[in-house]
């Protein structure tokens, strides 16, 4: 059984790979792009959608205002990638916007940061994920009230890809993204040239109306207009998503790390900004219609278009009109934004587990999640991420209108507290820098990341007031629980290194026990029991004695006269149970050796069967569990299991074969 599990884990996740080939792992920057950014390129599919199904509500005159929308949201892009390619100048180690904060701002803005962070990261799997699910069931419509499912399936697939490292993750998908950025391209350019001509087809839904709800029926005036128009902003803003990534990524770039990882970024903001702008646009151009609810607000002459009505993508709507004629084009353009949308999630992928092995190293989550796994991967903080993600998308039964409410939240509050921050460090590194040349490039630096905590700070301002209580109340309650969760942690590991730490008495704790009292526990005569008396005789302890319980008189006299007959060296000791209980008798009977002389260390040997399958152990050694159990808890005593290896467990580890092979013959 464990040779052909040994099997399969090497057939999904290949060879063992050895630590010193950890630099053969980092990312050239044509692969960390994709790695790394496929979440902030991968919003173009549905960021333009949030802008325009948010202005939908009222009606076909707030359309007009999506580009300027889209603007604004691409000078948040450009500051903040312009702030954050100071943070991968100045803080390199891969501590991103928790180590900023940490070290600029305190212990509890760093894990402000950190919760925030990690909750966005699974709320990146669950709405790529979530999404591209979608996509498939539009594409395919046997998939149709089974996305929770496939959307698992999905999540369970990229999970396995990055046990298997992250070079080797970031080479597979790195095609995909690379497309899906070319189908956009082409999508831009050939719109735009069509667009200039006087060629351009309209969309398939420019010939609809827009029933604007009730209370925005004079358009976007007023309050009410303004806000909706803030709300359509907020949701564009999950564009940025992704950006804080590359500052976490920085130590899996090549060298030189930091400029890699800055070049990385502004290529990502170019991108990002190029393509959401040419979608939004093209939008307009081709009259794209698109409604939050399709059946009731889109309108065919003054009428409902009705349940039967399907509305595409803004991005399949604007393909089939650039690419009118080109059949195979627009379903080229559905694949890769389907994929772009399902690898999005890689980047929480790569961020989360390094972001969990530095607050692990820190004492702020379990320790597990520190090391590596056989591929040099963050294994543990791989399958955390995919099991809480999971959870997510099942809870939500994979609808992207429910979990988007919850996203961008935790990123904005890192983006802010992370700029906050950078003014703290320029400010403290301009008091003691004499050089005229580094002053001046540090106080660009602040006004960058000063104008970057400006931007961020509204925008988390606006998100926070538009998308409260539309869902995002529950991301902010997660943060909380991760927040308390995690200083609950770092309590935790602070008490157990203050108690276990050498102080006045260390001396003390040198001093060996002033004698080894030895208990072999028997239940019966046999061959575990003669090794266990064996061992226990070996240690040469001071004192050694054989302990039974007297559950059944018939038993303990059949004992007792099979120890007289083979003259054991060692007493044996039958303790009263009249409530036949076994393990109450044991512990009261080591205590009271402990009372008597608090000085002496008690040793408990229990023999253990070894079995080779689950359900034997269901069969044996139950009282041994209960009892070592028990014993844990008691200061003083050293429990020692002596194994007896069952016939079924031969050759369960490998090694009888593998010794087998290498001791000669003979």
């Amino acid at each position: 059984m464990s040779d052909l599990s040994d099997a399969a884990k090497r057939l999904l996740l290949g060879r063992p790979v050895r630590s010193d080939r950890l630099g053969h792992t980092l990312l050239p920057k044509r692969i960390a792009l994709p790695v790394f950014a496929s979440d902030a390129l991968s919003s173009v599919a549905y960021a333009p959608d949030e802008i325009l199904l948010t202005l939908s509500l009222a009606g076909m005159s707030a359309l007009v205002i999506s580009p300027w929308v889209g603007l604004a949201v691409a000078i948040v892009m450009l500051t903040v990638v312009a702030s954050y390619r100071q943070n991968v100048h100045a803080y390199p180690s891969g501590g991103g916007d928790y180590e900023v904060a940490t070290v600029n701002l305190g212990p509890n803005a760093g894990v402000t940061v950190a919760s925030a962070l990690l909750v966005d990261y699974i709320l990146t799997v669950a709405v790529s994920i979530s999404s591209g699910a979608q996509y498939a069931a539009a594409a395919f419509p046997a998939l149709r009230g089974h996305e929770a499912p496939f959307a698992i399936g999905l999540v369970v697939l990229l999970t396995l890809v990055n046990l298997r490292g992250v070079k080797e993750s970031g080479t597979a998908f790195a095609i995909p993204v690379y497309l899906f950025m070319l189908a956009i391209g082409l999508i831009a350019v050939f719109g735009s040239v069509r667009y200039a001509l006087g060629t351009l087809p309209m969309a398939e839904s420019a010939g609809l109306e827009l029933a604007p709800e009730a209370e925005f029926d004079q358009g976007l005036v007023g309050l009410a207009g303004f806000f909706l128009v803030l709300r359509s902003f907020a949701s564009g803003c999950a564009a940025l998503t992704g950006v804080e990534a590359i500052s976490n990524g920085v130590p899996a770039f090549r060298k030189p790390k930091s400029r890699n990882a800055a070049t990385t970024l502004a290529l990502l903001g170019m991108l990002s900004i190029v393509m959401i702008m040419s979608i939004l646009l093209l939008a307009r151009a081709t009259g794209v219609v698109f409604a939050d609810r399709p059946h009731e607000q889109l309108l065919r002459d003054g009428v409902p278009v009705g349940p039967d009505f399907e509305q595409h993508a803004v991005i399949a709507q604007i393909a089939g009109a650039v690419f009118q004629g080109f059949p195979l084009l627009v379903a080229v353009v559905a694949v890769v934004t389907g994929l772009i949308l399902v690898l999005a999630a890689n980047t929480a992928f790569n961020g989360f587990p390094v972001l969990g092995s530095i607050l692990a190293r820190d004492g702020y989550l379990p320790r597990q999640l520190h090391t590596r796994g056989d591929r040099l991967a963050f294994s543990n903080g791989i399958i955390t991420l995919a099991v809480v993600a999971i959870g997510l998308i099942w809870a939500f039964d994979a609808e992207v209108t429910r979990l988007i409410q919850l996203y961008i939240v935790g990123v904005f509050v890192s983006f802010t507290l992370s700029q906050l921050g950078m003014v703290r460090h320029w400010t403290r590194e301009l008091r003691t820098e004499p050089n005229p040349g580094a002053r001046s490039r540090m106080k660009r630096s602040r006004v960058v990341n000063a104008i970057g905590l400006g931007m961020t700070a509204t925008v988390l301002v606006v998100v926070l007031i538009t998308k409260f209580t539309h869902g995002a109340w529950i991301a902010i309650l997660a943060m909380i629980l991760v927040f308390a969760l995690m200083q609950a942690i770092h309590r935790h590991y602070v008490a157990v290194r203050r108690e276990l730490a050498l102080g006045e008495d260390a001396a003390a704790a040198r001093a060996l026990p002033s004698r080894v009292h030895a208990i072999v526990l028997v239940s019966h005569l046999h061959r575990p029991t003669m090794r266990a008396i064996a061992y226990a005789r070996a240690a040469r302890p001071q004192v050694i004695e054989a302990v039974t319980v007297g559950v059944d008189e018939d038993d303990v006299a059949r004992l007792r006269e099979q120890w007289d007959a083979m003259d054991l060296p060692v007493p044996l000791r039958v303790l009263d149970s009249p409530f036949r209980e076994i393990t109450r008798p044991v512990l009261q009977y080591v205590r009271s050796i402990r009372r008597d002389s608090p000085r002496d260390l008690v040793v408990v040997y229990i023999p253990e069967y070894v079995v080779g399958h689950w359900w034997e152990q269901l069969l044996h050694n139950q009282s041994a569990l209960r009892l070592k159990g028990r014993l844990l808890f008691t200061p003083g005593v050293v429990v020692a299991s002596v194994p007896w290896q069952l016939a079924s467990s031969e050759g369960q580890t490998g090694l009888e074969d593998r010794m087998r092979g290498t001791l000669p013959r003979g």
